[in-house]
């Protein structure tokens, strides 16, 4: 699957606002502003850490993989289908990038054993121009999606 040109995809009203603060960077701890989240931080091993906390690739992962999963959702109930016993699943990779700095990617496995795989395609192509995450990240990470 390849993105197509831009498009807007700025929000047009602020529903809601998620406020986190981080303590320490990649070897301290973060903790939302509602008190939902109080997380260890810590590098992995693969990054010279001791990997005694999560992370934020593990963070980027658990809130794409959630968000594509309800936009897949979302889609699959206005076309009528009920997408019980599905799931997405987020690899994030992160490593050096050409200026200098780190870049991430991002595999995202989605499952979605009741439907065909015709009509599956097509609703992971709906839900990747719906969810927010793939919206933010078009054109600037890549993203890959598995369906299987």
């Amino acid at each position: 699957m390849t993105d197509g040109p831009a498009v807007d995809s700025r929000p047009t009203k602020i529903m809601y606002v998620a406020e986190a603060t981080a303590h320490g960077g990649r070897e301290g701890y973060v903790t939302s502003q509602d008190g939902q989240l109080d997380l260890k931080v810590a590098m992995p091993p693969q990054l010279g850490g001791d990997g005694n906390g999560t992370n934020p690739e593990q963070l980027f992962a658990a809130g794409y993989s959630s968000c594509f999963h309800n936009a897949l959702i979302l889609v699959g109930n206005r076309e009528g289908y009920d997408l019980t016993g599905s799931t997405v699943s987020a690899k994030v990779g992160i490593g050096p990038n050409q200026q200098r700095g780190y870049g991430l990617a991002v595999a995202l496995s989605v499952s979605l054993p009741v439907l065909d795989p015709g009509l599956a395609s097509k609703l992971v192509d709906a839900a990747h121009e719906v969810c927010p995450y793939s919206n933010a990240t078009r054109g600037n990470i890549d993203v890959t999606i598995l369906l299987g």
